[in-house]
Order: C-alpha cells, then structure tokens, then sequence
C-alpha cells in the first residue's frame, strides 16, 4: 500500500494550505484532494450532517484506494473524525487550533482563536483549550462569513476586510499576542491579517504540524513511498473549478466531478 496516494478533503478550498506542507515535507507521494465546496462551509452545519459529509468524503477516496486521510478541515476533525476512525480501516489525521503552541509562546496570557462555530462550539475544541491553556485567557471569534468570501475568491476584497477589522477589534483592545487559525482556509488570509494587525501578534497555525504528523503515522505503519520520483497530484472539486484552480500551483489542474449528497 505504500506506493497508493494519500487522500484529503475539505469543505472547499481551504485545505489547499494543508496540501502544500504535505507536499513540501514528502514531495514523492501522491495525493488527491476532494473540495466539497458545494456544502461549503462545514461551520454552520450540525454534527450529523458533518459526519453523513465526512463519510461521504472518505468513501470517494477509499474507492481510489487511498492509504492514509488527512480530515484537513478543523470542523470535520472536531465532529467527525473519532467516527471515522472507529469505522475505516485506514489512518486519518486531524486539524485542530493550535492551541498548545499558542498558550505556551504567549506573553501576554491572552490568546485570541478566529475559527468556525462549528469548531469553538465542539468538544474537541473545550478538551484542547482546558488541558493547553487553563491559565490563559481565550478570546474566541467566530469568522462567519470568512470561508464564504474565500470560497467565492474574494480574499482581497474590501468586504473581506470590514469583516476582518470587525472580528480583530475586541482582540486586540483585550492585549492578544497570539492569533490562532481555526480554519484551514484561513492562512489565505494572513497577508491581510498581517496588514490589520499591530506587529507584536503572531499568526499561528497547524499546517506545518499535520504534514510531520502524517510523515511520523506513515513511518510507524510502513506507508512511505520508497519512490524518488515526484509524486502525482489530482484537485478534485464538486462545484465550478475556477476558485480552486487560483489556489494551485502551474501546471496542477483542479477538474468537476458530479458528487452525489448524502
């Protein structure tokens, strides 16, 4: 199984961020990656509907016999993926905020968090904030309409900004020196947030940390391809391709599948 491609959904693009640490840290492996950006965003949907999306998900990649799942959105990790893991076969890995990293780097004791509700609202998200920064204070924002505007390609807009300053205001008049990324569409962002935000706040997010996260789990199971070849790369989306081809590199080709709904 070690030469099959590992597989990684999204409810849309925003995975794409968790694609290239992959790619950058295990440039042989092949990948496919699924945008369920017809039900985009995941944040705003129940739990069952995020597990009947998720399963879905997983069976599509499952049939193209994928060795490995990386759940790189952090709303599907929080509500789904302890189901998956007791009901496939295969390895998965999670997003989560990255809290731990956050608490322990902050001066201040303030940590601000922009994610979904889906994620602030999950028990995943309570569990890691109350083992990682008990004695931290957490400032939680909701990014509603974030992943909407990204999903759309309206990163750059000025409504995309209003919607910024909006959420960054009561964290930065609160002191935060820490802003954690809830949502793996959200590092398409930090240019802007750069601009908005005063210099001494870090952006933190878990890319980095879930590509050496797969790389250790492939190691300790015997997954790591043995080519020297540069790995196969297929973007599968189930809406027009034209948002997800912006955020490919030349030469990767995003392509429309017709996608059943649960």
């Amino acid at each position: 199984m070690n030469q099959h491609p590992i597989g990684i959904f999204d409810s849309g693009v925003g995975g794409t961020s968790i694609w290239r640490e992959l790619h950058k840290l295990l440039p042989s492996e092949d990948t496919i990656y699924l945008a369920d950006s017809k039900n985009a965003p995941y944040g705003e949907k129940s739990g069952s509907e995020i597990i009947n999306l998720s399963k879905k998900n997983v069976d599509w990649l499952l049939e193209r016999d994928c060795k490995m799942i990386i759940v790189a959105c952090n709303t599907a990790t929080t509500n789904a993926i302890a189901y998956l893991r007791s009901h496939y076969p295969v390895p998965f890995i999670g997003i989560e905020p990255a809290i731990k990293p956050a608490a322990l780097h902050s001066a201040t004791g303030k940590v601000g968090v922009l994610a979904t509700s889906g994620t602030l609202a999950s028990q995943l998200f309570l569990t890691t904030s109350k083992t990682h920064a008990e004695d931290i204070l957490i400032l939680e924002q909701v990014g509603e309409g974030l992943v909407r505007l990204i999903e759309q390609g309206k990163i750059d807009s000025s409504e995309m900004r209003l919607l910024l300053q909006k959420y960054l205001e009561p964290m930065i008049n609160a002191g935060i020196d820490q802003l954690v990324l809830g949502c793996t569409h959200y590092p398409y962002l930090i240019p802007l947030l750069k601009e908005l935000l005063p210099h001494e706040v870090k952006i933190v997010d878990c890319g980095e940390a879930v590509a050496r996260q797969a790389f250790n789990v492939m190691d300790e199971q015997g997954l790591l391809s043995d080519s020297s070849q540069q790995g196969k790369y297929c973007f599968y989306t189930n809406t027009d391709t034209a948002v997800l081809q912006q955020f490919l590199s030349d030469g990767d080709r995003a392509h429309q599948i017709e996608y059943r709904d649960f």
